[in-house]
């Protein structure tokens, strides 16, 4: 182990002076709705009066809570395979959210995994094929590599409510799956196994349902993710959101990330005429909305940060009024493994919403425990099925730790900072990005969920910070410069380490090293 971390050094350490060889050579040469949706909430099932979707079903082998992006498909998932499967949600209204709008690429080919693509036709949904990088003027664009992919494989941009609303009429066509709109108020449990939910139905009725596999997915605010997990959840800012109509962006079908003072602003498309703008604002107040004081905020601390051309249809946004926030959540996966039951989506896992890797960590989980369920015909053993299901934490990893590592890290680097060794790591990092070639697209396609490698996304890192500490010492160091390039080193250390140790090292970098990712299917 002792190896690989020098090794990693070592890389790390080619990879940054290669990247201040790259730029100098450079610098010495040169002195990118349609139709409503159906509101139906049943689908080829049976409509009655207390708000459910009914199916020819009696017996149910799982229960899910919620019917959000990670539930819906779930459903779906599950339910193709064969299951019966009831899913109970507190409201099958159309979702109106300001995040869970942007798809990456690694996402949408989950999507493709599950049978689910359709579910982005038909929404007014847009193609997205990389990021715009704004910092002071100066401004670069991130491609996803996607040549090695089918024409049709890239990013996609939505709005949240329709794309969910297209993947429950998905689940709701097969004859083996329930919607049912109610409110689940707790976990029914019996000698430590979960046996089922207690919920109350869209009229009051208090009711019972049990299965031998209850799965919750009833996202960021859950209230049952308590008796399942130890939840450490952190609020490092908000977001608020506006939508900027009939503009351009500079950078056609591209994400646009402004390295703003405080934090970060972005932009991307959600339908053919409409923008949202998402500016992050730290900590967990923001001005008040209703006295004016966020308009204000908007207009004069903001607005002079972002693009020209966009900022007429920015303030044009803001005098609208239709100002909206949320909290930014983050919450490492620690979950207490428990007979008959399992957390999914964002009641099990968060990350900064910056890099939009929400769902493609959702969808990635759902395909771990499709595959995981699949040779499975009897989940009545509950506590057989637990131990087996032990082995979903460590083959999420890969994907999940990746996205939730570089969302922390970059949120916290793209922050702006007094600390003149925060500031050079911030500079280091839009300068590293711009060089191109390598030294982009390998954060991008850690990024987008292309390339979903804990090493990769370390050795990347700290290539930054010894960028960075290149820039500083060269073509002469101080001593002034020599301890801010130091600091620079430990500030990185700072930032990654603590967010790694939280997803935990062994399963992140040695996963074939935990038992539990050999558990073999509980014989029938």
């Amino acid at each position: 182990m002792v190896d690989q971390c020098a090794l990693g050094w070592i890389l790390a350490s080619l990879l940054g002076l290669f990247a201040l060889y790259n730029r100098a050579v450079k610098s010495k040469n040169s002195n990118s709705r349609a139709s409503p949706l159906k509101r139906s909430e049943c689908v080829q099932s049976t409509a009655t009066t207390d708000g459910e979707c009914r199916s020819k079903i009696d017996d149910v082998d799982i229960i899910i809570v919620g019917a959000g992006v990670a539930g819906s498909a779930l459903a779906h998932t599950l339910g193709k395979d064969g299951r019966r499967v009831h899913v109970i949600e507190r409201d099958l209204a159309e979702p109106d959210r300001i995040v869970g709008e942007l798809l990456q690429p690694g996402g949408y080919l989950k999507l493709i995994e599950l049978g689910l693509q359709d579910c982005v036709e038909e929404i007014d949904a847009q193609r997205v094929f990389g990021y715009a990088l704004f910092k002071d003027g100066k401004d670069t664009r991130l491609s996803y590599p996607l040549e090695k992919f089918h024409s049709d494989v890239s990013g996609r941009s939505f709005h949240n409510g329709r794309f969910i609303q297209r993947m429950r009429e998905k689940a709701a066509f097969l004859p083996n799956v329930r919607l049912e709109q109610g409110t689940v108020t707790s976990l029914l449990e019996e000698k430590g196994t979960i046996k089922g939910v207690q919920y109350k139905t869209k009229t009051g009725e208090e009711r019972t349902a049990f299965a031998p596999l209850t799965i919750v997915c009833d996202g960021c605010f859950s209230n049952l993710r308590r008796s399942l997990c130890n939840p450490k959840v952190d609020v490092p800012s908000c977001f608020v959101g506006l939508v900027l109509e009939n503009c351009e962006l500079p950078y056609a079908n591209h994400g646009h990330v402004i390295l703003a003072d405080p934090s970060p602003i972005l932009f991307y498309p959600i339908s053919s005429t409409e923008v949202r703008c998402l500016v992050d604002v730290p900590g967990q107040k923001v001005p008040s909305i209703s006295n004016g004081e966020m308009a204000n905020y908007l207009k004069t601390v903001v607005a002079p940060q972002i693009p020209p051309q966009i900022y007429d249809a920015f303030v044009a946004a803001v005098d609208k009024g239709n100002i909206r926030t949320m909290p930014n959540r983050s919450m490492p996966a620690a979950p207490y493994p428990t007979p008959g039951a399992l957390l999914m989506g964002d009641a099990f896992n968060m990350r900064h919403p910056l890099t939009g890797g929400g769902m493609t960590v959702a969808l990635s989980d759902i395909v771990v425990l499709r595959d995981l369920l699949k040779p499975l015909q009897d989940l009545n053993d509950a506590a057989t099925l637990c131990k087996y299901l032990e082995s979903f934490y460590t083959l999420r990893k890969p994907v999940a730790s990746t996205i939730n590592t570089l969302a922390g890290a970059l949120y916290k680097v793209f922050c702006a900072s007094p600390d003149q060794a925060r500031k050079e790591m911030r500079e280091a990092c839009f300068d590293y990005l711009s060089l191109g070639g390598v030294f982009s697209t390998g954060p991008v396609s850690l990024l987008s969920g292309l390339n979903p490698r804990p090493l990769s996304l370390v050795l990347h890192f700290f290539a930054v910070a010894i960028y960075g500490v290149g820039r500083l010492l060269l073509p002469f160091p101080s001593p002034k410069r020599i301890w801010i390039g130091a600091r620079l080193i430990s500030g990185a250390s700072g930032i990654i380490f603590p967010i790694i140790k939280a997803e935990g090292v062994r399963q992140m970098f040695f996963p074939a090293t935990v038992p539990a990712y050999y558990r073999a299917p509980p014989a029938e």
